[in-house]
């Protein structure tokens, strides 16, 4: 192990020195040799650091996505300009750049294009977020909120309550596209006051720990649609993780029926696997439940989802404890009664209603970013490509079409129609993304890599039908061991 969290203890594995320099030398075998969270070395812009236990990562448990890999480009996506001087203290040596044997000078020239290409947006004030867009888009938010809870206390129609629950649903969904885009810290520089704000449209208005999807989300941002290299590892995409529910692609239906291979729920995940294509949108109705109960557990100590957020939750604990705590319990006191008619409903009546506002949410945002990355390229953490390849080759961006009309595409996304430049560029403020999407859109076409559209019908239906190639693949698979499948 090396230095990582304690700086002032370094054990030097392995180095290589050139004659006349006296800098450690590292090959990329030899960094490659360092995934694990104990045991975690990165590479940024050819030097090598040890980052090993650094649980005090100010981004949380993020820093381990890329253990034994290059975080360049990742790095310069999350953070603010000047970030890289704490990094000064777990430098270890550089890299012999002649190691690195899968990358030609096409490749350094492609890697050097997107990374003037970003210098150019820098210098374009692309990352300036518009203070009044802000403004309007959280005045129009709570308004939205206000005008179900209305409908709730001066009514006593039913189809005005049902009206209301899907309101409410559809102000959840874009009260996650507001927490989103101050998370990322695409609003304010100082991040505290994202933070807070995400607290606010998070942990308050919708039930949702602002540090349980922030471990989540980030890590999505970090490895999208990778499969964790190792069972120690922390390089996989935690938004994939959907067994036995869901397999996104035939390695990862084989590795759960291998972790099942005794026979225990074999049965349950053949028929899960063969059928999800039909089950897809039923699991997705189900998934703001779920994201409550993950939320809860995170927010009072009660558990965590991941292994990453498991770790990142032990060594390093809440970031705002008594605020999430609070956040999360005056949500459920203001749905409470909102869900009961403010005392006047029965229990059927209120469930009704908060279950209809709570499925509704979970399909309207579940939607969104279900198509953002559903049935597009998955990957082993250890083949991944470069940053840039990998976000655009993992991601659809979302246009009108088959009736739908582009404006109801940009407002009902919440920016995420532009989910390959939000990917490629997360610290851009909403407001800046279409400018933005011709750039990339041009670069694209002029190094060759694929950049892929769909409106949300055409989109939704490559979904379903990778779900179903994915299902007819391991039916074939297993019907050696399940004959009467």
């Amino acid at each position: 192990m090396g230095k990582g969290g304690d700086a002032s203890a370094a054990t030097i594995r392995g180095p290589m020195k050139l004659v006349g320099d006296k800098s450690e030398k590292y090959t990329w075998s030899e960094v490659k040799k360092h995934i694990t969270p104990e045991d975690a070395w990165v590479v940024h812009q050819n030097k090598v650091y040890d980052v090993s236990n650094w649980h005090e990562h100010p981004g949380g448990g993020v820093i381990f996505t890329h253990a034994g890999d290059d975080m360049t480009d990742i790095f310069a996506a999350f953070h603010a300009q000047g970030s890289q001087a704490m990094m000064k203290k777990f430098y270890i040596g550089d890299l012999i750049p002649e190691s690195v044997e899968h990358k030609d000078q096409r490749q350094l020239d492609f890697e050097k294009g997107y990374r003037d290409l970003r210098a150019k947006l820098v210098m374009m004030g692309m990352f300036k977020s518009s203070k009044p867009f802000y403004v309007y888009k959280c005045s129009f938010n709570m308004s939205m909120w206000a005008v179900a809870v209305a409908m709730v206390y001066f009514s006593d129609s039913i189809a005005m309550h049902i009206g209301s629950a899907l309101l409410l649903g559809l102000f959840w969904q874009q009260c996650g596209w507001l927490a989103h885009d101050f998370l990322h810290h695409q609003v304010f520089k100082h991040r505290k006051y994202g933070d807070l704000a995400g607290i606010f449209w998070g942990d308050l208005m919708q039930g949702f720990s602002m540090q349980w999807w922030k471990n989540k989300h980030n890590g999505h941002h970090a490895v999208p649609n990778l499969h964790n290299s190792s069972l120690q590892s922390q390089d996989g995409d935690p938004d994939i993780d959907t067994m036995p529910l869901l397999a996104w692609s035939i390695k990862q239906a084989q590795s759960f029926r291998e972790k099942n291979a005794d026979g225990k729920d074999s049965t349950f995940v053949k028929y899960a696997v063969k059928f999800q294509a039909f089950t897809y949108f039923p699991i997705l109705l189900l998934a703001r439940i779920s994201w409550l109960r993950e939320s809860f557990k995170t927010a009072y100590g009660l558990g965590a989802a991941s292994d990453n957020a498991k770790l990142e939750l032990e060594k390093r604990g809440l970031q705002y404890p008594l605020l999430e705590k609070t956040g999360i319990a005056l949500h459920y006191t203001w749905m409470f009664a909102l869900s009961s008619g403010f005392g006047r409903w029965s229990l059927p009546y209120s469930l009704m209603y908060f279950f209809t506002a709570t499925c509704s949410s979970g399909l309207f945002l579940a939607l969104v970013f279900g198509l953002g990355h559903n049935g597009m390229a998955v990957y082993d953490a250890t083949t991944r490509p470069d940053f840039w390849k990998l976000q655009v080759t993992t991601t659809r961006n979302i246009t009108g079409g088959h009736g739908i009309p582009q404006f109801f595409v940009d407002w009902f996304c919440g920016g995420l129609q532009y989910q390959v430049d939000h990917h490629l560029f997360p610290m851009m403020p909403r407001n800046n993304l279409a400018k933005c999407h011709k750039l990339v859109e041009s670069f694209c076409k002029e190094y060759g890599v694929k950049y892929h559209e769909a409106d949300m019908w055409v989109g939704t239906i490559e979904v379903l039908r990778h779900l179903q190639n994915v299902s007819d693949e391991f039916i074939v698979d297993m019907v050696k061991d399940f004959p009467a499948m």
